[in-house]
């Protein structure tokens, strides 16, 4: 769990200054990709190879929630004081933090529990969640007219409700459609499949969830409460330099990492491998112009304003269609997922931070060292890992070193993202989130570096057995 919790805060931290879907993604790869390695030795290369890409695209789902006002219910000055604003508002941080968590635990769980997934199932099971999703924002979170003041009868955001008089831009709320896909995923995947493990993984998730977004709000909220005692006080000094909105983030990656990790535990005898897990059958000139496919429409949507292409992120359950279906069919789309494309939007963002908008480098050394060098260490590790996997790489050696390569290069882009805070320097609001990463980074390298654990925490059964 203190592993788990740290893989968490550090990517749940750094997605704070990267975006929702994408963003999102930096925390899934580093939480299970520990998992991975607490818990996968026992486990063939392939099935934990398609439970650390899908749990990575699954957590990139729940991005597709406005939460920004909701954090606002709890700590906005004109509501502080407000009790019971600040109970629906952590009400409401809690609902949409266990959708954004559980899709992850489910999709984990699917490639773990010993059920075989096929590419065209899941491309039809994923349009009917499609479905579901505008069906449930239909019934749950409509009628949204604001400009005569008509607004779901359920909403966690900006609402006349609080402030009769103010002056508000709500926000078009989308997690009774999540709710309603996430519910239709459960039954799919528990009743028609009978998969015995990912409703549980999914449950654990929003648990997570469900805990981890208040609690790390918490600490925000208790601040914007106690402005002044904080202010006169032993923390007036360090105030100024502390985010706290960066610190909530940290705060729910951890929380949640810590819950997957206690329930990916307490599960542990249902970690199996499919029985006939399959082989690649997806051409590889196939796999290459659907990862082009993908990385266009992501790209583009991300970075464009081109009408309609922003739906591509903006619907998570749509991005992932193309992934889920191609991870489970395809010999390099798992390695290709979870290095270069996870990181193209982040090196993207960053060059767009370090280079474009905020310049602190020239264009060619700003794009050579924050875009095309990663991108490029990352795909030359995805061509790596595969070639190695073909002469029998264990597992956990994968996992290891993905674990490390992938915390080191994270905590790099969001280092220079944050201006470089050494400590020695004056201190600013990122010093204390850039240590608090530090650390994690550090604690996460002593377990990629350590002997313990060789898949101990394992106990992995044939498939079938009691």
């Amino acid at each position: 769990m203190a592993f788990t919790a740290m893989a968490g805060g550090l990517g749940w931290g750094i997605r704070g200054q990267y975006g929702h879907e994408t963003g999102a993604m930096i925390a899934g790869l580093l939480v299970f990709l520990t998992l991975a390695t607490l818990f996968g030795g026992g486990l063939p290369l392939t099935t934990v190879l398609r439970a650390v890409a899908w749990g990575t695209v699954g957590i990139g789902i729940g991005g597709s929630m406005t939460y920004g006002q909701t954090v606002g219910l709890t700590h906005d000055p004109a509501l502080v004081g407000n009790w019971e604003a600040l109970r629906w508002g952590m009400l409401g941080l809690g609902i949409k933090g266990g959708l954004w968590i559980g899709f992850a635990g489910a999709l984990f769980g699917m490639a773990l529990g010993g059920s075989r997934y096929r590419a065209g199932e899941l491309t039809l099971l994923f349009g009917a969640l499609l479905l579901l999703f505008f069906a449930g924002t239909w019934l749950l979170n409509s009628p949204f007219d604001p400009s005569q003041k008509v607004l779901p009868r359920i909403y966690f955001s900006a609402d006349w409700r609080w402030q009769p008089e103010a002056t508000l831009r709500p926000r078009r709320e989308v997690w009774g459609g999540l709710l309603f896909a996430l519910v239709g995923l459960l039954a799919y995947t528990g009743v028609v499949r009978r998969d015995p493990l990912a409703p549980r993984l999914a449950a654990w998730g929003v648990l997570g969830g469900f805990l981890g977004f208040p609690a790390g709000q918490s600490l925000q909220a208790a601040h914007a409460w106690n402005l002044d005692l904080i202010r006169s006080g032993a923390w007036a000094a360090w105030d100024s330099k502390i985010n706290w909105w960066n610190f909530m983030e940290t705060t729910f990656g951890a929380v949640m990492g810590a819950c997957l990790a206690l329930g990916t535990w307490w599960h542990r005898d249902r970690l199996v491998a499919a029985p006939h897990p399959g082989t690649a059958t997806l051409p590889w000139p196939a796999e290459i112009l659907l990862m082009i496919l993908h990385v266009t429409l992501l790209m583009l949507s991300e970075f464009t304003d081109l009408p309609w292409i922003g739906l591509y992120t903006d619907l998570g359950l749509l991005m992932v269609v193309l992934p889920v279906a191609a991870i489970a069919t395809g010999r390099w789309w798992p390695y290709a997922l979870l290095f270069p494309i996870t990181l193209l939007p982040i090196a993207g963002k960053t060059v767009r931070e370090m280079v474009i908008e905020h310049p602190v480098l020239p264009p060619v050394a700003g794009w050579a060292l924050y875009g095309i060098a990663p991108v490029l260490l990352a795909a030359a590790t995805a061509v790596w890992f595969e070639r190695r996997a073909q002469h029998g790489m264990p597992t956990l050696v994968f996992a290891r070193s993905a674990l490390l390569l992938s915390v080191w290069l994270y905590f790099g882009l969001n280092f220079a993202f944050f201006r470089f805070p050494w400590p020695w320097n004056p201190w600013t609001a990122r010093t204390p989130n850039a240590l608090v990463f530090l650390v994690c980074g550090l604690g996460l390298t002593v377990l990629a570096r350590s002997r313990y654990p060789s898949g101990s925490l394992l106990r992995p059964k044939a498939y079938g057995s009691p």
